[in-house]
């Protein structure tokens, strides 16, 4: 993979960051989108001007294609121009950064909040239909997937995706087939799928089996790394896995160690009790299990000695032996009962 030429297409000077993109487009993006596109803007500023693919994923811990997904994020929005020679990636240019979007997104689920997209006004959603035979087919495929008629309200957040998003047709078939293959007909669960794919940059159904596949193999190490086998994971567990995995970013090897511990320390499946490692090891900078081998090191040696044992006492002193012990003839004493019982 030969090196990309950044070039730069913006007046400034410093790694500055425009109020515009912190305004209309920071919010929406996924937050290592928005790491890559910094680390882009600083890297503007190297006397060569040049990166890889590879010297990216190196930075972020990810692969090409995480970070290739990042850049066709930006692309999307207007932000970057890609230059590629096949599928080879040769150039990135900065574009300028506009005061608002020709397709503003919604802002992403957050915890607390519905998580719910916005919605095409009545109007927009008869246009769809009209005269367009490929929507028909995809409402029609949907309904057969879920297994029931779609309300006016289901039709509006199924046709979001390919107005408001931009999926194309064959994606938004895929994510309701996707969705219900993992066990939920919820319209609410399959939004929330779709705008995490949108969120990370994927736009064809080549991307998505890709993200999926890796994602259920990790899943299913996961729960096997806690002895839970043949089921799938429940949604608690998975957004615990998607924490650890995305938020902190934490290998399968880490992941397993913690679960490992876990077992050993409660003797249960616990994702609570391994949340707590792991957190614990993303505040202390762990990257590697070298990392954790010397934070044990480290905790070990910061524990007080234990005191010298005291020597052993040939006789515990108590309350029933603290006297001077008498020694008793009991023959003697018995001769002499005999004795006194011959008297009387």
């Amino acid at each position: 993979m030969g090196s990309i030429f950044i070039q730069n297409s913006r007046a400034v000077s410093d790694t500055a960051v425009p109020d515009l993109f912190i305004d209309n487009y920071m919010p929406q993006a996924n937050g290592e989108f928005v790491k890559i596109y910094l680390y882009l803007l600083r890297s503007l500023h190297q006397p060569e001007g040049e990166i890889s693919l590879s010297s990216l994923a190196d930075v972020f811990s990810c692969t090409e294609k995480d970070i290739m997904r990042a850049l066709r994020y930006w692309e999307k929005n207007g932000l970057l121009r890609l230059s590629l020679e096949g599928k080879d990636l040769t150039g990135i240019e900065f574009l300028p950064v506009r005061d608002g979007r020709e397709h503003p997104e919604p802002k992403p689920a957050t915890a607390g909040s519905s998580g719910r997209l916005p919605r095409l006004s009545a109007g927009r959603v008869q246009e769809l239909q009209k005269n367009n035979e490929d929507i028909r087919q995809l409402l029609f495929l949907a309904e057969q997937y879920l297994g029931r008629t779609l309300s006016s309200t289901d039709v509006n957040r199924i046709l979001y995706f390919y107005d408001g998003l931009h999926f194309p047709m064959d994606l938004i078939e895929y994510l309701i087939e996707y969705c219900v293959s993992k066990g939920s007909t919820s319209l609410h669960y399959i939004e929330k799928v779709g705008l995490q794919w949108h969120q990370e940059g994927i736009s064809s159904v080549a991307e998505a089996k890709a993200r999926t596949s890796v994602w259920n193999k990790n899943y299913f190490s996961i729960l096997k790394a806690f002895g839970i086998r043949s089921r799938n994971p429940i949604p608690a567990e998975t957004e615990y896995m998607n924490r650890w995995l995305k938020e902190y970013g934490f290998t399968m090897d880490l992941i397993t160690e913690a679960c490992t511990r876990t077992i050993t320390q409660t003797g249960q499946p616990s994702f609570q009790y391994a949340e707590g490692i792991l957190s614990s090891w993303k505040r202390a900078k762990v990257c590697t299990l070298e990392d954790v081998r010397r934070l044990d090191t480290e905790h070990r040696n910061s524990q007080k000695p234990l005191s010298p044992a005291r020597p052993a006492r040939t006789q515990t002193a108590s309350r029933f032996n603290n006297f001077h012990q008498r020694e008793y003839d009991y023959r003697q004493l018995e001769k002499q009962l005999f004795e006194k019982q011959l008297a009387d």
